[in-house]
């Protein structure tokens, strides 16, 4: 679809909602493509998904509330709270920080704090995205090296779902109390529910530790779970729907962007360079006869996968995000809103 044509839908009744909705209209800061048209992976009667910020409202401010992000399924359009968004940004999760490395022309509407929030990106970098990008693509690739028909076993699963776990945590000491990594526990052992051949299992011993931190860690580790669920079941929807390529060019793609904010330290969400490569892969050029991926997919896996190896151990980001800045950019934000001045 042509951006042109693009811009032209946005003004469409079935978008409406962003204007009408108060949470959005005149608090919106910035519009953009996701999916594939942000990556440069579109075809003709690829889906169009649009992703954006907007502010906190004043009463949001002083009450300490959140509505965190509105999503319309209709149009494959979510849009995040300024709070939100930063805390989302703060963690370099791949599927947010993607929105700050667009193409110029690809946002469809930028207001001032929107320019400033990408002109200061790289606040937001940090080797949080080697356990965030890589965790998260490491995982979906080893759904794939096992042929995506032949589902992995449980047992495999299982291990898949620790390894994500573990990648989480690796950000929690900075986000909730500190805690000795021995006080929280998780390994695999032979599985006491039915069904199961192993399963992980946890050891905790946690003394005068703040409820609400807990009840954090445990929700996102509960989604983790969850979301090894919803996956298998899209992957399978995927094969039955010859979709296996393109979701073998996404994960290789989440690869190369993981490697960029190492080396380069930038956001380059639409891969021009490696656009041939890309639309191979999603066009089947590494199936086979069965449609499954191919040996060659698989060398081509592991070359990233040195890649990012290299590039973790020779990389200048701070072991963390600039908290302070995002604090002040949060502040001067914030306070301008209730001041009026937004």
């Amino acid at each position: 679809m042509l951006l042109t044509q693009i811009k032209q839908t946005l003004k469409s009744d079935k978008y409406d909602f962003l204007r009408t909705n108060k949470l959005l209209s005149d608090q919106i800061i910035l519009l953009t493509l996701g999916g594939s048209h942000a990556y440069g992976m579109d075809q003709e009667g690829s889906d169009l998904d649009v992703r954006g910020i907007s502010l906190n409202s004043k009463e949001n401010i002083l009450l300490g509330t959140d509505f965190e992000q509105i999503v319309d399924t209709d149009t494959d359009t979510v849009i995040y709270s300024f709070d939100k968004i930063l805390q989302l940004l703060s963690s370099n999760n791949p599927n947010t920080i993607e929105i700050l490395g667009c193409r110029p022309e690809h946002y469809l509407y930028l207001s001032d704090i929107g320019r400033e929030l990408l002109a200061g990106r790289k606040m937001f970098l940090s080797k949080l995205c080697i356990h965030s990008f890589g965790g998260y693509a490491e995982s979906q690739l080893r759904r794939l090296q096992n042929k995506a028909a032949r589902l992995v076993s449980q047992s495999e699963n299982e291990a898949h779902i620790l390894k994500s776990i573990r990648n989480a945590q690796y950000d929690f000491k900075n986000r909730y109390y500190p805690h000795d990594e021995n006080d929280v526990r998780l390994y695999i052992d032979r599985a006491v529910q039915e069904g199961y051949d192993h399963e992980i299992f946890m050891d905790i011993c946690l003394r005068h530790y703040p409820l609400r931190d807990w009840a954090g860690m445990w929700n996102e580790m509960k989604s983790i779970v969850s979301s090894y669920n919803k996956i298998g079941k899209r992957n399978e929807k995927a094969i039955s729907h010859n979709k296996l390529g393109k979701h073998m060019a996404h994960l290789i793609r989440l690869y190369m962007m993981c490697i960029d904010i190492l080396e380069k330290e930038e956001i380059i969400t639409y891969r021009a360079e490696e656009q041939p490569l890309l639309m191979n892969i999603r066009n089947g050029a590494y199936l086979d006869e069965e449609r499954q991926p191919t040996a060659a997919f698989f060398e081509l896996l592991n070359e990233f996968e040195k890649r990012l190896e290299y590039a973790k151990d020779h990389t200048s980001l701070p072991d963390v995000p600039d908290y302070k800045k995002i604090n002040e950019f949060k502040i001067y934000v914030n306070e301008r809103i209730v001041k009026g001045d937004v």
